[in-house]
């Protein structure tokens, strides 16, 4: 028998990315000299086959911009990649970004894509800050930078309580977003221990209301949850008053959808309470957006900013040790463009909003929203 050949060791494995600085990480000349810059790479869909998403992508990258330039921190670079929606190029994009040392990611926007993005991010422990409102992608690093529905029906739920009402039910579109906001639905009413008298379905595109409206009206609430904005929100509240349901004794409620200028049109939906971010928290950032780059910011864009605000307020750590779940997961929470919010560990994200009651010229405060989350429970 011949003796074994002996077997080389395996070369030890190469450094992780967040514990060492490579070559090929991308550095700008203005940087100085023994430096480490705040790499943040931006995936969005700036090439994306519609124009109102390359559009909105555009004015997400110009409100990033706007964060990285009141934050006056010159040492932190956007690096962009391109998102078209599909999966692979989310994954090449995030790729290319880690390739070019990316200590934290901004994006993408689909929930698609941050599927894609996750495992590479994971793999080389740098965190995500995607704007999907899929709570599916959430965490193990990826943290949701959204506005919710979960949030604002656990908001308005929790309100309604407050305020003596005992049995609700719900009238919820027969869609993805409606699956979402049922099971909120379900769970805020089960937190608050109130019962949940009722919950009917309705289809957006049939013009089928009459039933499910009947179905709710026989069921005895004293307020009903809502979803639905637009036109289909006013053709919802004539149906449920043709189908004897008071307004004066019973309280409808909506999310962030009934806040736009039709609800307003409605008589029947006077002092009808809906949940959404504090009216004029976002008018600085409105502003400072038309002054720089003229017209006004889609809602989306200010996530964006918050994004790279948050970034800049953590990026003074030790590099490629900035962005722990620790620091992002802080229970204080951050102050955004519409208010306070806070990551829970599951990727998640927390928002103080207030409770807007309709009124025929306009939109009444009648709960504000917190400015801390100091000593309050966790969504």
């Amino acid at each position: 028998m011949l003796p074994p050949v002996p077997v080389a060791p395996e070369p030890p494995p190469a450094p992780h990315q967040i514990s060492a600085e490579s070559p090929q990480f991308l550095k700008l000349a203005n940087i100085p000299a023994g430096i480490t810059p705040v790499r943040v790479g931006v995936i969005l869909p700036f090439d994306n086959a519609s124009a109102s998403v390359r559009a909105l992508a555009k004015s997400m990258m110009r409100a990033a911009e706007l964060a990285l330039y009141d934050a006056g921190n010159r040492n932190i670079i956007l690096m962009t990649a391109e998102d078209t929606g599909t999966s692979a190029d989310a994954a090449a994009a995030a790729q290319k970004l880690l390739n070019e040392g990316a200590e934290v990611i901004v994006g993408p926007l689909f929930s698609g894509s941050v599927e894609a993005v996750a495992p590479l991010a994971r793999d080389h422990g740098v965190p995500v800050l995607a704007f999907s409102t899929d709570r599916r992608v959430a965490g193990n690093g990826i943290y949701l930078l959204s506005f919710q529905p979960q949030n604002e029906v656990k908001r308005i739920v929790s309100y309604a309580v407050s305020q003596g009402r005992t049995k609700i039910g719900a009238l919820i579109p027969q869609t993805a977003y409606g699956d979402v906001v049922e099971q909120a639905f379900r769970k805020a009413a089960e937190e608050a221990h109130v019962p949940v008298c009722v919950v009917a379905r309705f289809s957006p595109n049939s013009g089928a209301l009459a039933d499910p409206a009947a179905i709710v009206a026989k069921a005895g609430c004293d307020a009903i949850l809502v979803p639905q904005g637009g036109s289909l929100l006013r053709g919802l509240a004539q149906t449920l008053a043709y189908s004897n349901v008071d307004p004066a004794k019973v309280k409808l409620l909506g999310t962030g959808l009934w806040y736009e200028p039709g609800s307003q049109k409605e008589s029947l939906l006077a002092d009808a309470w809906f949940a959404a971010p504090q009216p004029s928290t976002d008018d600085a950032f409105n502003a400072k957006y038309h002054t720089t780059f003229g017209g006004e910011p889609p809602q989306l864009a200010s996530l964006a900013y918050d994004a790279v605000s948050l970034v800049a307020l953590l990026a003074n750590g030790v590099p490629y040790h900035r962005f722990t779940p620790r620091a992002i997961t802080d229970p204080n929470g951050f102050s955004g463009v519409s208010g306070v919010f806070r990551f829970a560990p599951d990727g998640t994200v927390d928002r103080g909003l207030a409770v807007l009651a309709v009124e025929p010229g306009g939109f009444t405060l009648v709960s504000p929203a917190p400015t801390t989350f100091q000593a309050g429970p966790r969504s």
